[in-house]
């Protein structure tokens, strides 16, 4: 759970997932829409991986990236547990 609070710390990589909720994209189209270099964006997607809020499949000379709904919904569930208890 620690890497995935330290992967969404970063407002780059919130807005990458924001931008994966839409559709799934390369990482040269996830670039396109930052003014940064490829190698940091490169690196924020790792930290996205590792962290397991995406995932990433090859296809050909393509990398492609979507968000894991899965991992979304187990940080929804734990946040929802401190609202239904009650004191």
């Amino acid at each position: 759970m620690n890497s995935v609070f330290k992967a969404l710390n970063d407002p780059t990589r919130r807005e990458i997932l924001e931008l994966l909720q839409e559709k799934d994209m390369t990482a040269g189209e996830i670039a396109d829409q930052f003014n940064m270099s490829f190698p940091s964006i490169s690196h924020h997607l790792d930290l996205l991986k590792q962290a397991k809020l995406v995932h990433a499949e090859k296809e050909g000379q393509f990398v492609y990236y979507s968000l894991n709904t899965t991992v979304v919904d187990d940080i929804l569930k734990w946040f929802m547990q401190f609202k239904s208890k009650k004191k």
